[in-house]
């Protein structure tokens, strides 16, 4: 029970974010409506991709200071995890900006920003696959995942402040904390974060294992030969 608690807490927080978010109360506003249920998915699963990221990131320095193999299993399968929530928060959001601003993809700089990070994480596990060495590829690796994430932070948060944008919090638009994000959402909003990052963890956990068992049999097919 020790090792599945935080399990069993992911799987109870995503079925209360399902239900609450499709059947819950919101705030009734103007252009957004029904749609701010959105809220839970797309800006949730967003911060958590960014959690994640930023662990593969630590996990990648601490590759670089230790040189343990397993440390660099767990940075690339965080990565990944991260990537696969930036592709559901891109998808949720084009639905999101489809309702809201009648276009699924509208020239807005964070989601160009958002569009641009996911190809940078994209070259990141293409230049993982063109190494053979395992130790060469962990260390170059790991130096690109560093460089990554500072470059991915600004076109997500920083410039879409400094620029015209549709988002809130951006262009001078309202923040969701000053203008809608009332006690009814933030009691399912919170909880959302906290079980998506989880999810990502159990995935990257899963991936984690397969990859370490394959290196295992791996080892064992060429002692063997």
């Amino acid at each position: 029970m020790r090792k599945i608690w935080w399990k069993i807490l992911c799987i109870v927080l995503l079925f209360y974010v399902i239900f609450m978010g499709l059947m819950g109360p919101v705030p009734h506003l103007p252009i957004l409506n029904e749609s701010i249920r959105n809220t839970y998915f797309h800006v949730a699963l967003w911060l958590a991709m960014t959690t994640l990221l930023f662990s593969s990131m630590i996990y990648s320095l601490m590759y670089l200071r230790s040189s343990n193999i397993k440390h660099d299993d767990i940075a690339s399968e965080l990565a990944k995890s991260g990537l696969f929530y930036g592709i559901l928060g891109c998808l949720t959001g084009s639905v999101w900006a489809n309702f809201t601003w009648g276009d699924p993809w509208p020239n807005d700089p964070k989601l160009n920003g958002a569009a641009v990070g996911i190809l940078i994480y994209l070259a990141y596990l293409l230049l993982r696959s063109s190494f053979e060495d395992e130790q060469r590829r962990a260390r170059i690796a790991s130096v690109y995942n560093i460089f990554a994430f500072a470059v991915f932070v600004p076109l997500i948060y920083i410039l879409p402040r400094l620029t015209d944008s549709l988002h809130p919090g951006s262009g001078g638009n309202s923040t969701f904390s000053s203008y809608d994000m009332n006690s009814d959402l933030r009691m399912v909003f919170y909880p959302a974060i906290i079980g998506w990052i989880l999810l990502g963890l159990w995935l990257t956990e899963l991936r984690v294992r397969i990859k370490r068992i394959n290196r295992l049999r791996e080892e064992e097919f060429t002692k063997a030969s």
